[in-house]
Order: structure tokens, then sequence, then C-alpha cells
């Protein structure tokens, strides 16, 4: 067994390695590119919503009280007259990416913590590179892509973005796991 203070070089080292790595993905015209296209007529979109001063949150456009007005004909008749959307209102300001990616980075950190949590419970120092890569790389991987599929499932994400995100978590596991590999403690 391998205690996490004695994995936090290859914690934080991955940890890095995935920011770098995700800020590639992201920033190269690649295959996020096209994942939120602009809404048509977006000036008119925007014009006629601003008046409502709708508050940062997330909202669900008709939205009913209880399972049993799910069933009324007024909002089935919402429904088929729609619009039908999930919307998040963010605050009115400049973006500032600053604060999304320290979060991101300390994620990354969380994901390295709980991928050395099951690698050091189930190896010993020593372990062989590719017994460790096995168990950093599943556990970072459940970390970095799973949960994303419940966005397709519930939220009508497409399909398609899930699946480039679930590339991308593949990836960043790959070198968590590699990372992990690289610099299991030894038997000294």
């Amino acid at each position: 067994m391998v205690g996490i203070p004695e994995l936090w070089i290859p914690i934080l080292l991955s940890s890095v390695f995935v920011f770098l790595v995700s800020s590639v993905i992201h920033m190269a015209p690649l295959w996020h590119k096209n994942d939120y296209p602009k809404v048509p007529n977006e000036d008119r979109v925007m014009d006629a919503i601003r008046p409502l001063a709708i508050p940062p949150g997330e909202y669900m456009v008709p939205r009913c009280s209880s399972g049993k007005d799910m069933k009324s004909p007024e909002f089935i008749e919402k429904l088929k007259k729609g619009p039908v959307m999930m919307l998040s209102v963010w605050p009115n300001e400049p973006f500032n990416m600053a604060p999304s990616l320290i979060l991101w980075f300390l994620y990354s950190v969380v994901v390295g913590i709980f991928s050395a949590y099951v690698a050091g419970r189930a190896l010993p120092p020593g372990a062989e590179y590719l017994d460790v890569f096995r168990f950093a790389g599943v556990t970072a991987f459940l970390g970095y892509a799973l949960a994303l599929w419940q966005t397709s499932i519930w939220y009508r994400r497409p399909w398609s973005i899930t699946a480039k995100l679930t590339a991308d978590g593949l990836i960043y596991a790959l070198f968590t796991a590699g990372t992990f590999g690289w610099l299991w403690p030894n038997l000294n």
C-alpha cells in the first residue's frame, strides 16, 4: 500500500500536464471549435430577453410545478408552442477565465488525489508501470469523463459534444496514468 503523502509529486505533476493538455485542446481549432453555435437572430434574442432582467442561474423553460402539472393541457400546450430550453444565465460582465482556470486545476488535483488513493490502496511500492497505469488511469477517466454523460441523458446536450468531452477525459486520464506509472515509488 502507498499513501497519498508519498504520491503528491505525481498528483501535482499530472494536474499540471492535464492543465496544459486541456489548454491546447480547447485553444487550438480542433474538435471543440463548433460545439456551441451562434443562436439565429442573436441580437433579436438578446434584445427580447434583456428587459426581463433574469438573474444569473440555471432555468428550465417551460417549467411545471409538479409531476401532476406535467400532464396538464396548459403545460402540454406550452411545450407544443415552444421554445423548450435549458437556460444558463451568466452575470453581465466580460469573461474572466482566471477563476475557471484555477478551479479546473484544483479539480485536476482532486482527480489526482482519487487516482492516488485507488492505486495506492491496490498496489505496493515498486508495482509494475502497467499496473499503476491501469488503476490510476481508470480512476482518472471516471473523474474526467463518465459524469459528463448525464448531461446528454437528462439535459439533451448533443451526444457528439459528450463524445468529444469523453475523448478529452480519456486523454487527461492517459496523462494522469502515465505520470503515476512513471513516478510510482520504488521499494527503497
